[in-house]
C-alpha cells in the first residue's frame, strides 16, 4: 500500500445540491452538526486536495473552494457529477456527498490508498454501497457520466466500471463516517452524537 507521500494528487466534488424537504427545506450541507456545517466537515477532511469543488446551489464555502452548478438545477448526482469534473485537473478524485458531518482526512486518505481499478467506495455496515463517498480514476468516471443522454441513476451509471469496496473499521462508540442526515431524527442523533465528542 502507498504511503501518504507517494499518493497522487487528487480533487474533490463534493455533492451538495438539493433542498431537504424532510428537514424543513433548507439547504442540507448547511445544516450545523458540532459547531460546524456539514459541508466544512467534509471540506475540512479534504483539505489537502489539490482543488475542491462543491456542486450545488450559491452557498458558504471557503475562499478556495470552486462552487458550480449542475445542468439541470436539481438534476440529480449523474448530471452534477457531469458538471463538477469540469473543472477537476487531477487523473484522482474523491466524490463525497455533502452531508457527511464525520468524515475524517484518515478515510479518504485509506481509499486514496486503496484505488486499484477505476475506484474504490465504502461499504456501510449494512453492506450498501456508498456511492458518495470513493474515490475515482477521473477519465474513467468522465467517461462514466460524460453523456448527457445516460443513465440518471449513479449505480447504473457507475455499472461498467471497476469497482474495489472498503469496509472501514469504525471504533467503539465512534460515529461511522458514512452517516448522513436525511431526516429529523437523524439530524438529531448527528448532533447528539457530536456533542458527546466534543463535550
Amino acid at each position: 500500500m502507498l504511503r501518504m507521500e507517494e499518493l497522487p494528487p487528487y480533487t474533490a466534488v463534493v455533492l451538495a445540491g438539493g433542498r431537504a424537504a424532510r428537514l424543513g427545506g433548507q439547504a442540507k450541507p448547511q445544516l450545523d452538526v458540532g459547531g460546524r456545517t456539514m459541508l466544512a466537515a467534509v471540506l475540512e477532511a479534504v483539505a489537502d486536495a489539490a482543488g475542491r469543488v462543491v456542486v450545488g446551489p450559491p452557498q458558504p464555502t471557503a475562499p478556495d473552494v470552486v462552487v458550480v452548478r449542475e445542468d439541470p438545477p436539481g438534476g440529480g448526482p449523474v448530471a452534477a457529477l457531469r458538471a463538477g469534473l469540469r473543472d477537476v485537473g487531477t487523473d484522482v478524485v474523491a466524490v463525497l456527498a455533502g452531508d457527511l458531518p464525520f468524515l475524517t482526512a484518515a478515510l479518504v486518505a485509506q481509499l486514496r490508498s486503496r484505488l486499484r481499478g477505476d475506484g474504490v467506495l465504502v461499504v456501510d455496515d449494512a453492506g450498501r454501497d456508498q456511492l458518495l463517498l470513493g474515490v475515482w480514476r477521473t477519465a474513467a468516471l468522465r467517461a462514466a457520466v460524460g453523456a448527457p443522454d445516460g443513465p440518471t441513476a449513479l449505480h447504473r451509471a457507475l455499472s461498467g466500471l471497476d469497482v474495489d469496496r472498503h469496509r472501514p473499521t469504525v471504533p467503539p462508540g465512534a460515529p461511522a463516517p458514512w452517516v448522513d442526515c436525511d431526516t429529523p431524527e437523524e439530524l438529531a442523533a448527528a448532533r447528539e452524537v457530536a456533542a458527546h465528542r466534543h463535550g
